[in-house]
């Protein structure tokens, strides 16, 4: 039996206005090479300048992390020869991160929580794009020079499953903090997966194998549940050594496997050295304080979902695991809705119908005050939860609308003025004497039929609780 071991450094752009070292803008799908300058552009004599803002957004990661956030970090040059970088080496961080040691907690199917340990994050600077384009190869540099921010776990996962729970736990913590867009279609959230594994009860790392630039959660889980059955086919057929090699792979989204792509380089193939240009990044108390300012997090926003509104864990779960959709849920609470019934009908009936019709919570047809109140409806009996749905219906079709002027419109109002419901219930068991008296006679299920029946009567209108208690009056 082998245990799999499993790291991740994922490349999260920062969404900052401009570049890491320039003024460049770094807005996505310009004219190719029109956001350039003789910085990003590494023209002699043109110096680099930090970022401010990017660096309080990582300041801002590592106190969400609970890392240690260095007051005096390093950057350094790293050498690589490659089209998209007009420097031939990318500046980064090596010998000293802005943010060490820090800590993310991941929920597991049996309801407790793991740890898995942050070495660090960095920032550095992104380099171009390369296309390719028949027998041509052009290089776009729009994005050259715009920052990065690296954050690397320790490697504490044991599953495909895990690594997707931190790199969504991930996700969505930088989307709370609005560090970053996190767009895995444009690449602004990517990652890269370092895999290896080893018989159980062994202490040493196998040989660790390095999967670059992976953008989907489910791409994530299929590269390494691929190359887990490698590298355990090679090692039961014993040809490990040979087979499996300390290098780069990628992932063919076609053919569903890992390729190699090169063998994987040390630090020292790199050549690192201290960049010359820059000083040591030297944060002030004014950079501290801003970068604490931060909202709260998914783990707090569950716990007092959980402690303070009685909703279910799961479903805290569910409703935290976006920005967005967090934010939808607490504005119903603001226009009326009770907590729980609101979970219901967002996670259920809502999202059912926009998956239905593939849209998200962000581009609902049906806003979260129009939700709220109609939640809000239900819970005053001004409105049946069947009448709600099809309220809820007729909006996903047509724009939004005063909910009282709708259910108007529609006949959906619930009636609970006593005369009304006693007239149809007098009427249906005027009808119905032979099953009133086997009611009377002991055969009490039959208070169901006459539910059914007085219900069915006022069209669904009369309201439920009304029913039984008059029903109840009337047969006794």
């Amino acid at each position: 039996m082998f245990e799999t071991v499993i790291g991740l450094e994922v490349h999260v752009q920062l969404n900052t206005k401009t570049k890491l070292f320039c003024a460049c803008p770094t807005s996505f799908a310009e004219q190719q090479n029109s956001n350039t300058c003789p910085t990003c552009l590494a023209l002699p004599g043109a110096l680099p300048v930090v970022n401010k803002e990017a660096a309080i957004k990582a300041m801002r990661l590592g106190y969400a992390i609970n890392a240690n956030v260095n007051h005096t970090s390093n950057f350094d040059r790293k050498s690589y020869f490659y089209p998209d970088s007009p420097s031939a080496y990318q500046i980064t961080q090596l010998s000293k991160a802005i943010v060490q040691k820090g800590e993310l907690f991941i929920d597991l199917p049996n309801g407790t929580q793991k740890r898995i340990g942050m070495t660090q994050a960095h920032l550095e600077a992104d380099a171009g794009k390369n296309m390719h384009e028949g027998q041509y190869s052009k290089v776009d540099l729009n994005r050259a020079g715009t920052p990065l921010l690296e954050i690397v776990s320790d490697p504490d996962m044991r599953s495909a499953d895990e690594a997707v729970a931190y790199l969504k736990k991930l996700h969505s913590t930088v989307r709370y903090l609005d560090i970053s867009d996190a767009n895995m279609q444009e690449g602004s959230f990517r990652c890269d997966v370092n895999v290896s594994i080893r018989p159980k009860g062994q202490e040493a790392f196998g040989t660790r194998v390095e999967i670059k630039n992976i953008n989907s959660f489910k791409f994530v889980a299929a590269a390494i549940a691929y190359e887990v059955q490698r590298q355990t086919e090679a090692y039961e057929d014993g040809v490990y050594e040979q087979e499996v090699s300390q290098e780069t792979r990628l992932w063919s989204v076609d053919e569903g496997v890992t390729k190699s792509m090169r063998g994987k380089e040390e630090a020292a193939d790199y050549r690192y050295f201290p960049d010359p240009d820059l000083r040591p990044l030297v944060v002030t108390e004014e950079m501290i304080a801003e970068a604490k300012q931060m909202p709260e997090l998914p783990d707090a926003k569950v716990k007092r979902y959980v402690e303070e509104l009685g909703i279910k864990a799961d479903a805290a779960h569910v409703i935290t695991a976006e920005k967005e959709m967090a934010n939808y849920f607490e504005e119903m609470l603001v226009h009326g809705a009770v907590a729980k019934t609101a979970v219901t009908w967002l996670t259920s009936e809502l999202l059912g119908r926009l998956n239905k019709v593939g849209q998200s919570i962000e581009n609902s047809p049906v806003d979260a005050k129009t939700l709220g109140t109609l939640v809000s409806k239900i819970s005053d009996a001004s409105i049946s939860g069947k009448g709600a749905k099809e309220v809820l219906d007729h909006m996903m079709k047509n724009a939004s609308r005063d909910i009282d002027a709708l259910i108007e419109e529609l006949g959906l109002a619930q009636v609970s003025d006593d005369g009304a419901i006693l007239a149809i219930i007098d009427e249906i068991l005027a009808k119905n004497q032979e099953k009133v008296a086997e009611y009377k006679s002991g055969k009490e299920k039959l208070f169901g039929f006459f539910v059914g029946q007085t219900m069915k009567a006022s069209k669904g209108s009369a309201n439920p609780g009304k029913v039984n208690e008059l029903l109840k009056q009337r047969l006794s």
